[in-house]
């Protein structure tokens, strides 16, 4: 055999040994792993997000059950020193994230159901209230989270946000469920867990 065969043959066999030529498919083998397990891990934060408030019952407890969690994070931002600003960014974000899977469960599948049940003006005085959420996020999202100011609008948001909880927890969703079938509240309670595992 030519020398110079063998030479190109052993070279050409280091090369399918290092580390860019793993029989062929591993980095893409690896890479595709790496794509399940980040898939996984997020499906399983959703399920325990979502599990949480679904473990509730109806979509009315479940409601009720996020609107307590949610008014549990302001108590504990409203516990934080001026210096603890990092602390209250983090808060004030957990704050947004809860708002919004709640929001969007409400705005998707209660709000219409209310509609169907002719509960217009229920529904968008509720939908306005969403609005004014959305006006205390920014306002704080955008202010200097050392500053005396930012707890007492931080206290002034959790007021709106449990007048507008308690409306809906002792008017809106017992008049609503008071008003449908088993089978549609069956139903909302289905499509709210839906939409919230989408939120998470």
């Amino acid at each position: 055999m030519d020398t110079r065969t063998t030479t190109r043959s052993n070279r050409s066999s280091s090369v399918d040994r290092n580390a860019f030529g793993w029989g062929g498919g591993a980095i893409a083998g690896a890479a595709i792993g790496g794509a399940m397990v980040a898939i996984a891990a997020n499906l399983g934060r959703k399920l325990a997000v979502q599990g949480m408030s679904a473990a509730k019952g109806n979509w009315a407890d479940s409601l009720t059950a996020e609107h307590e969690a949610v008014l549990g994070i302001f108590d504990k931002l409203l516990a934080t020193k001026d210096n603890q600003t990092a602390q209250r960014a983090m808060l004030l974000m957990k704050i947004g994230h809860a708002l919004d899977k709640h929001a969007y469960a409400e705005e998707h599948v209660v709000y219409p159901s209310l509609r169907e049940a002719n509960n217009r003006m229920d529904a968008e005085r509720l939908e306005k209230e969403h609005g004014e959420v959305k006006t205390y996020l920014h306002r704080l999202q955008n202010m200097e989270k050392g500053s005396p100011e930012f707890l007492r609008l931080v206290g002034e948001f959790r007021n709106s946000v449990a007048r507008h909880a308690k409306m809906e927890e002792q008017e809106i969703f017992p008049k609503l469920r008071s008003e449908i079938s088993d089978e549609l509240d069956a139903r909302i309670t289905k499509e709210v867990n839906k939409a919230g595992f989408m939120m998470a």
